[in-house]
């Protein structure tokens, strides 16, 4: 039986979009399954995705050097996809990393440094005096330290990313089916694709790269190992003419003392309901969410006000002019797998591999990811040698 496709990419999200591009670029008989972002989320029963945002932190350095390399080379062609699609996602904006003085035995200031200094990234290194003068919105805790990245860091837009590359895929004559697969199979030789609308499309071979939905039951043969937690991100709404006093805000991550204050926060942005929001994200506590009904009830759910309270909490003292009054949530997930790298190998099946795990660090390296995710479809394998680790899945 002639397939109907060579290559099936499930989960039109931040990697298969990507992985879409990149083997479409590279050969013909490629489609891209996954629904529409939902208008009303309330009351959606169906699938979601983490990328239904306008912004999410983007920065080469990282002391992990897999994650320091993906990270690099998807920043690298991130003018290249805005140039080729006509859609502007990246906001280079810099980023500042907040820490305890080194002095006190703390880590982190160092290791970004170490970091920054091993990938000849260029970065400004700040005492207290320094933060308080070049970032003056912030109000950080007494003996910190801080790294600012002014070069190729700041935010991507996540929504304007995802449609960036499913237009290119598009372009390079990919398939792009808005629906809901609910099972992949291998029959008769074959990756057999069904979805919620009743249809079936086969393929030489088939990539899931669904998200947190990747451990759906039912989704695959066998369910991927993964960890998936709830989180909640709080949204503080900025009036325009307030927005002067913000002005050059990089993002943000700062990691106080105290372990359960760890944020990250995006500057002010601008979202499709025309109001300006800052973002901030860091839960205090673990809700794991283990199915797929679960998962849906989540993302309906908007977030939990329990985060919402503590994110009002800290930023009351490190953004001291931001009116609290208005604070609203969102939902997302954070899909953490064993190895604490991305899933992008195959499953039993030589005719079915997964794509996905991002460990809440793979927005802005979802380009070299989802590129992975092609190579190992198109050539069987990664051949690339560049990374020293395996990109393991592991299968209940």
């Amino acid at each position: 039986m002639a397939a109907d496709f060579k290559y099936i990419i499930i989960g039109r999200g931040m990697m298969g979009a990507a992985a879409a591009r990149h083997l479409s670029q590279w050969t013909d008989g490629v489609a891209l399954i996954g629904p529409d972002e939902p208008l009303d989320t309330k009351n959606h029963q169906g699938v979601f995705a983490s990328h239904y945002d306008e912004a999410r932190i983007t920065r080469t350095i990282d002391s992990d050097p897999t994650w320091a390399l993906l990270a690099n080379r998807s920043i690298a062609r991130y003018d290249e996809i805005a140039r080729d699609s006509g859609i502007a996602f990246y906001h280079g904006v810099g980023c500042l990393v907040v820490g305890p003085q080194r002095s006190a035995g703390y880590p982190l200031v160092a290791d970004v440094s170490r970091a920054a200094e091993t990938l000849n990234v260029q970065t400004r290194l700040l005492d207290d005096a320094a933060l308080a003068q070049d970032f003056p919105y912030f109000g950080f805790e007494p003996g910190c330290e801080g790294v600012h990245e002014p070069m190729n860091a700041g935010y991507v837009n996540p929504r304007a990313l995802v449609k960036a590359q499913s237009l290119l895929a598009a372009r390079q004559d990919a398939s792009l089916i808005a629906q809901t697969v609910i099972s992949v199979r291998e029959e008769g030789g074959l990756a057999v694709v069904r979805t919620v609308e009743g249809e079936c499309f086969t393929a030489e071979k088939a990539l899931v790269s669904a998200g947190g939905f990747s451990i759906a039951e039912g989704l695959l043969p066998a369910t991927v190992e993964m960890s998936v937690y709830a989180r909640t991100v709080t949204f503080f709404p900025i009036a325009d003419e307030e927005l002067a006093q913000f002005a050059g805000m990089p993002s943000l991550i700062y990691k106080p003392r105290d372990t359960a204050k760890h944020i990250y926060m995006l500057p002010p942005v601008r979202y499709p309901d025309g109001q300006v929001y800052l973002k901030i994200g860091g839960d205090h506590d673990d809700v794991q969410v283990m199915r797929d009904a679960e998962m849906r009830a989540w993302f309906r759910s908007g977030g939990r006000d329990s985060v919402r309270d503590h994110h009002v909490s800290i930023i009351e003292k490190l953004v001291p002019n931001l009116d609290l009054s208005r604070a609203s949530t969102g939902a997302c997930v954070v899909s953490n797998t064993p190895t604490g790298y991305p899933a992008i190998a195959y499953t039993q099946s030589p005719r079915i591999a997964v794509l996905t795990g991002g460990c809440g660090a793979a927005a802005k390296s979802s380009d070299e990811i989802g590129r992975l995710g092609a190579e190992l479809l198109f050539k069987g394998q990664i051949e690339d040698a560049s990374y020293a680790i395996a990109f393991s899945a592991s299968f209940a």
